[in-house]
């Protein structure tokens, strides 16, 4: 009996501690991770500097292009001015708002043309036509079609993440084993408990990917309407930037889009592990 007490008492200490060496390499592996990361950049920022202060000239004209330490110093001089900001709200208000439309319309949609063969035969014609035309190409309408300038740029940014979202829903559904929803239906389940139990947490990893996908789209997008109709965001303050010959500050407008895509991209894929968390995931080496 006292054998059996100890072998209980020792038990739930030495299993922790055998989880310790297998945690360290796990550990180290993300942290080389991490670094590997940082060096890419690093390595790639020196490289910039390098090429244009000794303006360089192999077959590209590094030399007219404006050093890292031109670009830095534009760089502190906007993030002193308030106009740098209130581009970046502008920016964000947009993306916020025409994102968030299509990510509902686009997954409401998608369920839709996927489960229905009424609304396939009837709307899907009419998507797939429109879909391969690239939002930007949409501007002229939007003028037309808008009173003003900020809901055409919201409409363009609706429609240029709208069909990621919907065509990865739509797959999504129609990629579901029929025998889940026969198995619930047997068991008395509804139309809409079917939605709700099988359909919508079936094809949430599908359609994170497309929101994955409609987010980068919509800042390239958004981008190019600021620039073409735009009176205020980053992509209009960078190309004003370039009509004045000012390439510093084109490129400080360049980087701002990059993390700003590269942040909400992040939140998005984010949101995904966080709400699809109770999927089985592969463990990396």
């Amino acid at each position: 009996m006292t054998s059996e007490l100890a072998a209980r008492a020792v038990r739930p200490v030495a299993e922790p501690a055998a989880a310790g060496p297998e945690a360290a390499p796990a550990a180290r592996s993300a942290w080389r991770s991490r670094l590997l990361r940082v060096a890419s950049v690093a390595v790639a920022v020196g490289l910039w500097q390098l090429v244009t202060v000794n303006d360089i000239r192999a077959g590209l004209r590094f030399d007219t292009l404006p050093t890292v330490t031109e670009i830095v110093a534009e760089f502190g001089t906007q993030l002193r001015a308030d106009q740098y900001y209130l581009d970046i709200a502008q920016s964000l208000l947009r993306i916020v708002t025409g994102f968030g439309l299509a990510a509902v319309v686009g997954v409401l949609a998608g369920i839709g043309l996927g489960r229905s063969r009424l609304l396939a035969d009837t709307f899907g014609p009419l998507a797939e036509l429109i879909r391969p035309i690239p939002a930007i190409a949409l501007v002229p309408v939007a003028i037309l079609l808008f009173p003003s300038d900020e809901s055409g740029i919201v409409f363009i940014t609706f429609t240029a993440s709208l069909f990621p979202v919907l065509v990865s829903t739509r797959h999504a559904v129609r990629a579901l084993p029929t025998i889940w929803e026969d198995a619930v239906r047997t068991l008395g389940a509804s139309r809409l408990d079917v939605l709700a139990r099988v359909v919508f947490p079936g094809i949430l990893p599908g359609v994170f990917s497309g929101l994955s996908v409609g987010v980068g789209v919509a800042w390239i997008c958004l981008i190019s309407a600021e620039m073409i109709s735009g009176r205020l965001g980053v992509g209009y303050r960078t190309w004003q930037a370039y009509t004045i010959v000012d390439y510093p500050a084109v490129f400080v407008g360049m980087i701002t889009i990059g993390v700003l895509g590269f942040a909400t991209s992040g939140l998005v894929e984010l949101a995904g592990r966080r709400i699809t968390r109770w999927l089985p995931r592969e463990v990396e080496a």
